[in-house]
C-alpha cells in the first residue's frame, strides 16, 4: 500500500501498520508526539523519583522507588529504539532536556514548563518529600495505566507490543505505591497523606485533556486512540477511588 488514502482506508477498517515505510505524513506526525510525550514522562518521572529514594524510611521502600527508576527509563528506551527509526537522534535524546527541572511547588494545575519538553504536565510539579511521593506515584500510577491499555491497542504495532510489554511493570508501580500508603497510614501519616492527594489529584486530572473534536475523529479513524478523554478520566477516577477505598481514605468534598 503506497497510497495515503488506500493506507487510511485500512487502517480506518482496523489495520496495522509496521514499519516507518507504510506509514503516511499526518500519521507520523501524530505518533511521533505520542512517542515523545511517553518517553519524555518517563525520562523525567524516573528523574523526579531518584531525587527520593534515599528518602524512603527502610531498605524495602528505596529498593522499590530504585526499581521504579530503573523500569521507567527502561520504558523510555524501549520506546525512544522505536523513535529512532524514524530518524530521532536517540544517542542525544537523554540529555536533550533537564529532567529534573520542576515549577514552583504552588504553580496551578496543568502549566506546561517548555514547549519542547513532550512530558505530561502532571511532571513539572516537584515533589515534597517520600509521602508526597508515594501519593503522587498511587495517582498518577492508575493514570499511566489507563492511558497504556488504550495506546496498546493502536495501530502502529510495534509501538502497541512494546507498551503490552510495559504494562505490567506499571501496574506493580500502582501497587507498590498502594502498599506503601498502606505503611504509611499504619505509621500515623493520614493527615499528610490526605493533603498530597489534595495537591496531586487535580494535577493529574489535568493530563486527561480532549483533543478537538476533529482531531480526536481522526486519532480515532487512523486507530491511534480509542476511548475519549472524558472516558479515560471515569475510568481512572473510579480506580483511584477504588484503592482510596481500600486503604480507608476518604478525600475533603
Amino acid at each position: 500500500m503506497t497510497d495515503e488514502m488506500n493506507i487510511a482506508d485500512y487502517l480506518e477498517q482496523g489495520g496495522k501498520l509496521t514499519n516507518p515505510a507504510n506509514v503516511p505524513p499526518r500519521y507520523r506526525a501524530e505518533l511521533m508526539k505520542m512517542m515523545s510525550s511517553f518517553v519524555d514522562s518517563e525520562l523525567a518521572g524516573a528523574a523526579g523519583f531518584a531525587d527520593v529514594i534515599n528518602a524512603g524510611p527502610g531498605i524495602k521502600e528505596r529498593i522499590a522507588a530504585a526499581k521504579i527508576v530503573l523500569e521507567k527509563t527502561d520504558h523510555a528506551d524501549k520506546v525512544l529504539r522505536l523513535m529512532g527509526e524514524f530518524g530521532a537522534n536517540t544517542d542525544r535524546y537523554a540529555n536533550a532536556h533537564p529532567w529534573t527541572d520542576r515549577l514552583p511547588r504552588d504553580t496551578a494545575p496543568g502549566n506546561p514548563r517548555s514547549a519542547h519538553d513532550m512530558r505530561l504536565s502532571v511532571f513539572n510539579y516537584p515533589l515534597a518529600g517520600w509521602t508526597d511521593a508515594v501519593v503522587m506515584n498511587l495517582t498518577m500510577g492508575h493514570a499511566v495505566c489507563v492511558q497504556l491499555e488504550d495506546m496498546a491497542q493502536g495501530s502502529y504495532q510495534p509501538l502497541a507490543e512494546a507498551l503490552r510489554e510495559v504494562l505490567p511493570a506499571e501496574r506493580r508501580h500502582t501497587e507498590l505505591a498502594e502498599e506503601g500508603l498502606a505503611r504509611l497510614i499504619a505509621q500515623g501519616q493520614g493527615a499528610q497523606i490526605a493533603q498530597a492527594l489534595a495537591y496531586w489529584r487535580p494535577r493529574v486530572a489535568v493530563i486527561f485533556g480532549d483533543p478537538s473534536q476533529d482531531r480526536m475523529a481522526q486519532l480515532r479513524a487512523w486507530g491511534l486512540r480509542h476511548a475519549s478523554a472524558a472516558e479515560m478520566r471515569g475510568t481512572w477516577e473510579t480506580r483511584l477511588d477504588a484503592a482510596l477505598a481500600r486503604l480507608g481514605l476518604t478525600e475533603p468534598a
